[in-house]
């Protein structure tokens, strides 16, 4: 049974694992962490956004991600924005508007921006969505996962509850005798539907784009701020037939030229970066945290983390010396008994405790060695006064102990006692 125990102890002095080994381990776990870090930094990781919404990601016929690519290839700076903080942007801001908004969220949007940047507007026109799959299998041609089917128009009827500046009516118009021609910044064309929304009482707007009948199909207004006051050259762009600027109208070379020219009549002519708005259509989202580690406040502790991280794995291959062979966490007999009990008084600091316990301990094995019936005090110092004449009573002993308060007076007044039971003993 001891030598089992031995060689127990005697393993517990090396390595329970192999290098090979820590090094898989480490690996597997630097690997977890980049993982962990891209989904971080991918920020919403659930698949496709398809949802039949017409916004700049959207390939559909109402998105416009096509405006994002035309814009691009005509070397513009050009993104994309799920912060509500982008809102706030001093860049050209181009919001798609859902069908169903809350009209004084754009009211306030379009306040706060006055004096900050330009701004466009693009005002919602179909109810779209995605293809089902039954209907995948009834076409012959391949439809893609992101394409959407337009069900219908739905009248945008709510402008007239815009602040009173912005306020517009509009209605939807079906031309029939295909009579759905546009004109309007040095630009003509056709529409691609006869199916439009058009202005019938644009208020403070002045007409961009109207179609063969004078209605506007765009219009400009001059910013207004929260306090009633219009900049004499700033202005919002209000797109009210999307079809002019989304996926399906960019089909055409005439209505893509159109597109580009609206943009540069909603940036003043100058060269503004271009910020698509998503959390208006629902993708909105937090601050990217793997970005916000690396700006302040927080720059600090991600370096002191990295910092640590190297230290840590410096150390685990770089060890100080051997493992340091250590015994069992509780060892067997009395001796390893009394050590942890002395250990536990030591961290405790509760050494004055132990002085009356001592005191009568030591009492009673004296008393053993003189053949005293009872530990009593008296009778220990009448005997210690015949045997040792010239030595302190047991009682002095004992009282000085009782008094110490420091542990080195402490252990020396224990060993006065501990003194006198040896001499006794010889």
């Amino acid at each position: 049974m001891s030598g089992a125990l031995q060689q127990a102890n005697n393993r517990r002095g090396g390595s329970s694992f192999s290098r090979r080994t820590v090094l898989g381990l480490v690996l597997f776990g630097f690997l977890a962490f980049i993982t962990m870090l891209y989904f971080i930094g991918a920020g919403d990781t659930q698949g496709s956004r398809n949802n039949g919404a017409a916004h700049a990601e959207a390939n559909g016929l109402n998105g416009y991600s096509g405006l994002v690519e035309l814009l691009k290839l005509e070397g513009e700076n050009v993104s994309t924005s799920r912060s509500p903080s982008g809102l706030e942007t001093p860049d050209l801001l181009v919001l798609a508007l859902p069908q169903y908004f809350d009209k004084e969220e754009l009211g306030e949007i379009l306040q706060k921006r006055a004096y900050v940047g330009p701004t466009m507007v693009i005002l919602p026109k179909w109810f779209a969505s995605p293809f089902p799959d039954r209907t995948k299998e009834r076409v012959e041609q391949d439809i893609e996962d992101d394409w959407v089917e337009l069900v219908s128009a739905i009248p945008f009827n709510w402008g007239k509850n815009l602040p009173d500046h912005y306020a517009i009516e509009t209605k939807l118009k079906d031309t029939k005798d295909g009579a759905n021609s546009w004109a309007g910044l040095g630009l003509q064309g056709t529409l691609p539907t006869d199916t439009n929304i058009v202005v019938t009482d644009k208020g403070n707007g002045a007409s961009l784009v109207v179609n063969q009948s004078g209605e506007p199909l765009a219009l400009s207004f001059q910013i207004e701020d929260e306090y009633g006051n219009t900049g004499d050259n700033e202005e919002v762009v209000f797109v009210i037939e999307p079809d002019l600027v989304n996926n399906y109208g960019l089909s055409d070379p005439s209505r893509a030229a159109l597109a580009l020219t609206l943009i540069d009549e909603a940036s003043y002519g100058y060269d503004y970066p271009i910020v698509f708005d998503l959390t208006l259509n629902g993708f909105g989202g937090s601050t990217n945290l793997l970005t916000l580690a690396f700006r302040p406040p927080f720059l600090a502790a991600t370096l002191c983390l990295i910092l640590a991280m190297l230290i840590v794995g410096w150390r685990a291959f770089k060890r100080f010396g051997p493992a340091a062979a250590s015994g069992p966490d509780i060892a067997f007999g009395k001796r390893r008994l009394v050590a942890n009990g002395a250990g536990l008084i030591v961290k405790a600091r509760r050494l004055r405790l132990l002085a009356d316990p001592y005191v009568a301990l030591s009492a009673r094995r004296l008393a053993s060695r003189l053949g005293l019936t009872k530990p009593d005090e008296e009778a220990i110092d009448d005997a210690v006064r015949r045997i040792l004449p010239e030595d302190a009573p047991f009682s002095v002993r004992a009282q000085q102990l009782r008094a110490a308060q420091s542990p080195s007076d402490i252990l020396r007044a224990a060993r006065a006692l501990n003194e006198l039971t040896r001499k006794l003993e010889k």
